[in-house]
């Protein structure tokens, strides 16, 4: 694994040079610039534009697996503020999970849901179970970021009356992400 490499590397830098480096590792992160890339984008991106693509196309949303499979999604943002601090604050050269805690995991059934409201999605979902769901669980955990910052406010993935706020503004950054990225059509 590659987080295994850099970790070995920079104890190895520490412990012959004295240089303090450290790795911040993230869950699944998304937010405003993300890879809406359906060849190689990560989870959240590739709902957003599936979804967009079955409502233009007036098609059912199909999702890989049963969307039984539990993920910790961070928004990019607050990751962004997760740096800075490590930047400015931490000193160890043990690598930090960059992550919202266990207790917010959510389905990806729970993130599908989320984008279909955020879009305004009507059509049908299918999960399509021929197809993996992949490690069921992958949870990270966030205590020793906790330790050091025990009031840190993750942006809620979905907030209270405003069930979809976070997959509005994921649309949004969908419709705002470079032309490169996605294809050349008007908004919904």
């Amino acid at each position: 694994c590659v987080c295994v490499c850099v970790c070995v590397s920079i104890r190895a830098c520490f412990q012959q040079y004295g240089l303090r480096y450290t790795a911040v590792i993230p869950t699944n992160i998304f937010g405003p610039h993300d890879n809406f890339n359906i060849e190689d984008c990560h989870v959240m991106p590739g709902l957003v534009h599936k979804t967009y693509l079955a409502k233009k196309e007036g098609k059912p949303l199909q999702v890989w697996g049963s969307g039984r499979a539990l993920r910790q999604f961070i928004y990019s943002v607050d990751l962004a503020r997760l740096f800075v601090w490590v930047l400015r604050e931490y000193d160890e050269v043990e690598p930090i999970i960059g992550s919202v805690g266990e207790e917010d995991e959510l389905t990806i059934k729970d993130a599908v849901d989320a984008v279909v409201e955020g879009f305004g999605f009507k059509g049908e979902v299918i999960y399509d179970t021929s197809k993996s769901d992949g490690q069921i669980k992958k949870t990270a955990s966030n205590a020793k970021l906790r330790k050091y910052l025990p009031d840190f406010k993750f942006t809620p993935f979905i907030a209270g009356d405003q069930s979809s706020l976070l997959a509005s503004a994921i649309t949004k950054c969908f419709f705002n992400s470079s032309k490169k990225q996605r294809p050349k059509q008007e908004p919904l």
